[in-house]
């Protein structure tokens, strides 16, 4: 097997804000899987951990990737079991990267890593519309936007910007929109502080929101536990989620916490083996969840949606991000009234991998 690496920068078509920052790149790195005696046939996965939240970045991916490089290319015929071998955990992305690439090999190269009836054209993944943080006009221009799109769920960022003003756009939601008609769910990305974040949810609970996610941030599992208790909206758990291995460790905090909701982010967690493990955990908790993906460009995202359309979906996922990069890679997903599809009729472009 030959293993070739290709690191590439997306370019955001807008300053997409969050209460960590903005952003206006997102560089990935591409392992591409070949068989020497069939080099036709290539499978593609993506690296493209998050700057200030991605524990890739926190060592040397680079060099990691390299040795992966190194010890891989002498495997004649590795499985996905055996990527634990080579990558260590603290490399969540490459996991991801690696397990899909293998994945899409495994299948011919095709970007089919799962035959499913979203893969055939004949499903669609229901979406929230996810509406960044910006100035107050541009954030409600967004808003509506996002709804003469078709979506029905719209996901707002909040923390970043005067809570008055936050409060306001959820006003003209609800003026026009009752909760059966616009589901809102918001994303605090742990802005808030924990003897404060109560109080705030209390204010934001007369808009009937369906969950706010990481409310404050990662690590203090006792407050957050006492959010989730005393909270009048629900809480989703999300950069909790990050750097926790291992089903024991995963168990402690779900029982510890006991959110309403877990969001899963395979290139946060360690891929989608690592992801179902977190699905079924929670699953026979009782606790919700749904897959977000997490600004990778339509290589990453493609193997996220396949996997997602293998579980029964009842509320909309977080797979909306394919439209954000202005030389995103060419590919059969398209957003179409607040879904997304495979439209087997478009094809792949790779060349800027090449």
């Amino acid at each position: 097997m030959k293993i070739e690496v290709r690191k590439y920068r997306f370019n955001f078509k807008f300053d997409a804000g969050t209460s960590r920052g903005v952003m206006t790149s997102k560089d990935s790195w591409f392992i591409k899987l070949y068989d020497y005696e069939n080099p036709g046939v290539c499978g593609v996965g993506e690296c493209g951990p998050l700057k200030g939240l991605s524990v890739d970045l926190k060592g040397d991916l680079e060099g990691a990737i390299k040795n992966c490089q190194n010890a891989l290319s002498d495997e004649s015929n590795w499985s996905v079991n055996q990527i634990d071998q080579f990558i260590p955990i603290e490399y969540p992305a490459l996991h991801f990267a690696f397990e899909t690439a293998l994945m899409d090999f495994k299948n011919k190269g095709k970007r089919i890593l799962y035959y499913n009836d979203f893969t055939n054209s004949n499903s669609a993944i229901p979406i929230n519309g996810l509406v960044w943080m910006g100035k107050k006009d541009v954030m409600l221009s967004r808003i509506k936007n996002k709804i003469q799109e078709g979506f029905t769920c719209i996901k707002i960022k909040i923390g970043a910007i005067n809570f008055g003003d936050e409060l306001n756009l959820l006003t003209y939601i609800r003026s026009k929109f009752d909760s059966n008609q616009i589901t809102i769910r918001l994303d605090a990305n742990g802005a808030f502080l924990p003897d404060k974040a109560l109080t705030i949810l209390e204010q934001l609970s007369k808009y009937k929101i369906h969950s706010v996610e990481q409310p404050i941030g990662a690590g203090d599992w006792d407050a957050m536990r006492k959010i989730c208790t005393e909270s009048p909206i629900p809480i989703a758990l999300d950069e909790e989620l990050v750097g926790i291995n291992g089903s024991e460790r995963k168990s402690q905090l779900l029982d510890h916490i006991n959110p309403a909701f877990i969001i899963l982010k395979p290139t946060l967690v360690g891929g989608l083996k690592q992801s179902q493990e977190w699905i079924d955990l929670a699953s026979n908790r009782g606790i919700g969840w749904w897959i977000t993906s997490a600004l990778e460009s339509n290589i990453g995202l493609n193997a996220i949606a396949q996997f997602t359309a293998n579980h029964h979906i009842d509320i909309p996922q977080g797979l909306g991000t394919g439209q954000l990069f202005s030389n995103n890679i060419s590919s059969p997903l398209a957003i179409k009234n607040g879904t997304l599809i495979h439209d087997n009729h478009a094809g792949w472009d790779l060349s800027t991998l090449d």
